[in-house]
């Protein structure tokens, strides 16, 4: 009587090991593609972040003017470059690089189109515009990907309120 366990040896064929080679080159294969879906999770985690730091810091700077009540906002009242750049590393979650040659933040009060007077002379006044622009030099960790640097880069722009 032929069964399914007496069919290779009746064909001829020996299996025994060939279930562990496959593993092993397969292996490899299967763990490069695991952390490399880790890694490029990672960089969009780090994407994330850099969008929505540009949008959060410009409305943290727009609602702190020139004209910002100091009872209500008792710090960086009104706000400057370096107090943006301290907000923004304040904001950064676990896994980000709060180095200031990693994690950039350029800030710029523009003119609005519109605008020219008050804002050319008083930058900082309400009406005017506050734009703030993160720069993130994101690295792959792994030895198999790419290595070189990759600068992820958010601008935001809004009014000043107060």
């Amino acid at each position: 009587m032929r069964t399914k366990r007496n069919l290779p040896r009746l064909l001829g064929h020996r299996i025994h090991g060939n279930a562990l080679t496959e593993f092993a080159l397969i292996l490899p294969v299967v763990v490069a593609c695991i952390f490399g879906v880790i890694e490029f999770g990672r960089a969009l985690y780090v994407f994330h972040f850099v969008s929505n730091a540009a949008r959060e810091a410009t409305r943290w700077a727009s609602v702190r003017g020139q004209s910002c009540d100091y009872t209500v906002y008792t710090s960086a009242c009104p706000a400057g470059p370096d107090d943006i750049q301290y907000f923004v590393a304040g904001i950064a979650p676990p896994g980000i690089d709060k180095n200031p040659s990693t994690l950039v933040v350029d800030t710029e009060w523009v003119v609005p189109p519109g605008k020219t007077n008050p804002c050319t002379k008083f930058p900082k006044n309400p009406g005017c515009a506050v734009q703030v622009q993160v720069t993130y030099n994101f690295k792959f960790v792994l030895p198999f990907l790419p290595t070189s640097t990759y600068r992820m880069k958010s601008t935001s722009e809004m009014i000043i309120s107060h």
